[in-house]
């Protein structure tokens, strides 16, 4: 809610109130609010103020301020806008983050907002606005730069304002061309269509025709050759000069300065930067060469922050400063990722949830005073996003070789060892893989890189884009626990290495046996998603949040915490069945154990009787990897979709407590480890300082293949998934109304094991994979944050959360492999793998054809209305047993890696 005073500009009432995007303008000096149907209609000679409000998945609202100024626009009315600023922030209660915004030097923040683009109009913004319908159809020429957002801005209509390095995009009054220079990327190219399509619509009425033309390539084309003659007929473009290319410092020179009350500029500093040299009572500049920070300290008054800014804004035009240096004005308190970064060790906080903290210790407090308190319900049971009736297979890695574990073992891992754990279940009408790398907290280096090898082996002998992560002990998503049901993590190792590892530190192997003292402690949110993990034997371990387990050589004891719920004090009584069935247990209240439970555990001493508190949700944040051989970059988008996936790309979305390593088809990447080591670098580059863990679970992603608990962070349309070619012919595809050729992904039709034959004790039932509540894992406890999409169900009628009466989670039977990847183990590895369909061969019957010397890729004359995935469906069937030695329909029966390596050879793909 918005916090009003008597000083505050009324268009600013119930400002902040709701959600989404709020714009001013200032007209005749007073601010007039702009509709909603004229939000992203921006005027060069007027200054404007956006507010955007977002609800993050826990916390109050968020409040973001862009004051835009127009080229045009004059100095008092971009003064006006900068006050309204710090007035509007005021009245939100000092708690948003401002940022300058100036024409065709946007931050990528603001144009997110308004997507595909905006497009300056010339002028000056009036509320009552009159339209009056020119006679003739003004002819602009618009340069387009960026990935995914894209700045837009109209150049003289000139031959010379073309170049080889953009694109640009020509309106006449019956056609719009794009001219997409030779070295401008694919993605520019594609995100320049969205423009015309935006164009096309907008001022078009959707009638005009559209026409692409490319930088170098002068062929018979008639669209190429009306597009110059509307520059007075064709003339080579100039080659840029060395000299104009600014070449950036790889470290950028930051500068910490003290502003004055009289907006003057104090000493400097440019060692090294601490959060203790912000004082809370005085203001600062951060000058970061191409960005300057404006910080502002909680006991600073509005007059203060505002002389702030104004000395900032004079210090950029004093140095001659570009007009491409942003600026951005924070609070205390409010400091973004990238001001936090140029901060040594910046102290991370943590926002707890004070009401439920609050009632949690109330309850406790009444509780230990011998009142009876009635709980409120725990969170809801953890709904998988994935069909939980699947099959399990799981290998124990020992160096160079893998050993299959039986069923009855399948779910107790040892945490000095390594496993791989592949999971096959029921995607949309087919089956999908996915494969973890499970890394014990005990294991040795050598062991955890042979099991990341061994799994890429295993992935890459099989057919199909399966999902890939690796995981850390104690790093677990709730994903694996709801495919598990019930897992058990013992002390110590079986790997040969592990052994050799503990023999040279010369201390005793603690692996867990019977004979041992062992202490286990309970964790879950319901029988089919429970765990007991080892620990170390002494009372510190222990917390009063938890039940655990404590088995002796005599006896076993079970140790209830006062803090414990009722749903805990089930999932002990069924994990004391599994872990040991036979004794009869000594339960202990926490608060009345005996001298015998404490010697078991070395003596009493301090532990943990606080109650947990849960991290809150993150919000998912997607970025752009870039440089990926050398040069490691790391950019944001904000305000993500589907379509900011871009083919060619590699993308990373980070959920806090896993991350999401996206591998477009055209990008350079090729193997799932090669993923897993960029979603390691960008843990360790931290870019939003949120202090993510490198034992952060890291899942890799294929296009074309996302997984529901994938796919949910998006409004998902499979549609756009499974396209043919680069980003620009599927954008051009839908731009000119073609029907949308989409490729049915082959995929391999795993044989499901009987579920008659899984033993009685390990079915249960699992929750539907359309469940769409939310989940957390309870070993980082943290909540998945859950955003639902309308198009990720297979239907559009809502469906009903059913149980699965039964699980078939035991693997293979008797199943055993002596290396990942050997011809024997994949042969044994996909021995059910069912028939491969044919891709298309019905439709290709159908298709025009030409000769072989026309459809190659280094072709001299090529065919363009053909499919470019398919270039060998065009061949005559005569022609194409003379190129392939075989007829069409036995090609496609081919996996389709083989068939790819075939027409690479023979220059079809």
């Amino acid at each position: 809610m918005s916090i009003y005073a008597k000083d505050t500009d009324p268009a600013f009432q119930a400002a902040g109130a709701k959600l989404g995007l709020e714009i001013w303008c200032v007209e005749n000096q007073i601010l007039v609010s702009v509709p909603k149907p004229s939000h992203g209609r921006f005027f060069s000679g007027s200054a404007y103020l956006v507010l955007s409000t977002i609800l993050p998945k826990s916390g109050i609202p968020q409040h973001d301020i862009h004051y835009w100024t127009g080229k045009n626009a004059n100095k008092v009315d971009s003064a006006l806008a900068s006050d309204k600023a710090l007035e509007l922030d005021a009245a939100l209660g000092s708690c948003t983050v401002q940022y300058m915004e100036l024409q065709g030097q946007e931050t990528e923040k603001f144009l997110s907002y308004f997507k595909p683009c905006i497009i300056p109009i010339e002028g000056v913004y009036a509320s009552q606005q009159t339209h009056l319908k020119s006679g003739t159809y003004k002819v602009t020429l618009l340069a387009c730069k960026g990935d995914h957002v894209v700045h837009v801005k109209e150049v003289p209509f000139s031959r010379s304002s073309l170049n080889h390095n953009d694109v640009f995009i020509l309106d006449t009054a019956s056609k719009i061309f794009l001219f997409s220079g030779c070295n401008s990327s694919i993605q520019e190219r594609a995100k320049a269509l969205e423009v015309v399509q935006y164009i096309k619509e907008n001022k078009h009425c959707g009638n005009c025709e559209v026409a692409t033309v490319e930088d170098g390539k002068l062929v018979g084309d008639p669209d190429v050759g009306e597009f110059w003659s509307l520059f007075g007929g064709y003339a080579p473009i100039p080659q840029d000069s060395p000299s104009s290319v600014q070449k950036q410092s790889e470290t950028p020179f930051v500068k910490l300065s003290w502003i004055t009350t009289q907006g003057k500029l104090g000493p400097s500093r440019t060692d090294s930067l601490n959060k203790e040299m912000l004082e809370t009572d005085k203001c600062y500049m951060l000058d970061c060469d191409s960005e300057i920070f404006v910080w502002m300290g909680r006991h600073t008054s509005v007059t203060e922050r505002k002389t702030s800014i104004s000395a900032t804004e004079d210090f950029l035009r004093n140095q001659g400063r570009s007009a491409g240096t942003h600026v951005t004005s924070i609070t205390e308190g409010l400091e973004t990722a990238k001001f936090r970064s140029y901060f040594d060790n910046w102290p991370q906080t943590v926002e707890l949830k004070l009401y439920e903290e609050g009632r949690e210790k109330v309850a406790a407090m009444f509780k230990q005073q011998g009142y009876e308190v009635k709980e409120l319900p725990d969170e809801e049971d953890i709904q998988p996003f994935i069909d939980c009736r699947g099959t399990l297979k799981v290998w124990r890695v020992d160096g160079d070789k893998v050993s299959h574990v039986p069923a009855p073992e399948q779910r107790k891992l040892f945490s000095g060892d390594c496993y791989i754990l592949q999971y096959t279940y029921l995607g949309n009408e087919r089956d999908e893989n996915l494969f973890y790398a499970w890394l014990g907290g005990g294991s040795v280096m050598e062991d955890r890189r042979d099991a990341l090898s061994h799994m890429n082996a295993l992935v890459e002998s099989s057919r199909g884009n399966p999902v890939v992560a690796q995981i850390m002990e104690n790093k677990e998503p709730s994903q694996l626990f709801s495919i598990l049901q019930t897992l058990i993590v013992f002390k110590g190792g079986m790997s040969q290495r592990y052994k050799q590892f503990v023999a040279e530190k010369c201390s005793a192997d603690d692996t867990c046996d019977e004979s041992k003292t062992a202490l286990f402690r309970i964790q879950g949110t319901s029988p089919n998603n429970m765990q007991a993990i080892q620990v170390d034997t002494v009372s510190g371990s222990l917390n009063s949040s938890y039940c655990y387990i404590l088995q002796t050589g005599t006896s076993v004891f079970t140790w209830i915490g006062n803090l414990a719920s009722t749903r805990d004090h089930d999932l002990l009584d069924r994990m004391l069945e599994l872990i040991n069935p036979t004794c009869q247990a000594i339960s202990v209240r926490e608060g009345s154990e005996s001298d015998i439970f404490w010697n078991a555990l070395g003596g009493k001493s301090e532990y943990a009787r606080g109650k947990e508190i849960k991290g809150y949700i993150e919000d998912p944040h997607l970025f752009m990897l870039s440089g990926i051989e050398a040069d490691f970059k790391v950019q944001e988008i904000y305000n993500f979709t589907q379509d900011d996936l871009n083919t060619e790309d590699v993308l990373v979305l980070d959920c806090h407590i896993e991350i999401y390593v996206w591998i477009g088809s055209h990008s350079n990447i090729r193997s799932k480890q090669q993923a897993l080591t960029l979603g390691l670098k960008f843990l360790e580059t931290d870019v939003l300082v949120e202090g993510l863990s490198l034992e952060t679970p890291i899942y890799v992603v294929s296009e074309g293949h996302e997984p529901p608990f994938f796919t949910r962070f998006f409004e998902w349309d499979q549609s756009k998934s499974n396209m043919h070619g680069n980003s620009f012919e599927r954008k051009l595809a839908i731009l000119k109304g073609k029907p949308q050729q989409l490729e049915a992904p082959v995929r391999n039709s795993w044989k499901a094991y009987s579920r008659e034959t899984t033993p009685a004790n390990l079915r249960s039932k699992s929750m539907s994979a359309n469940g769409r509540t939310r989940s957390f894992s309870p070993a980082s406890g943290a909540s998945f944050p859950i955003i639902k999409s309308s198009n990720n169900l297979s239907s559009s009628t809502p469906i009903v959360r059913t149980l699965f009466r039964g699980s078939s989670l035991n693997g293979s039977p008797a199943e055993s492999l002596a290396s990942a990847g050997s011809p024997a183990a994949d042969e044994k590895l996909f021995e059910n793998v069912g028939t491969i369909q044919a891709d298309g061969s019905e439709d290709d019957m159908n298709l025009l054809v030409y000769p072989y010397e026309r459809l190659t890729v280094n072709s001299k004359d090529p065919e363009t209305s053909i499919d470019i995935t398919k270039r060998e469906a065009y061949l005559s069937e005569e022609e194409f047993r003379m190129k392939f030695g075989m007829t069409k329909r036995d090609f496609y029966k081919l996996p389709k890696w083989k068939q790819n390596k075939q027409k690479m050879a023979l220059h079809l793909f």
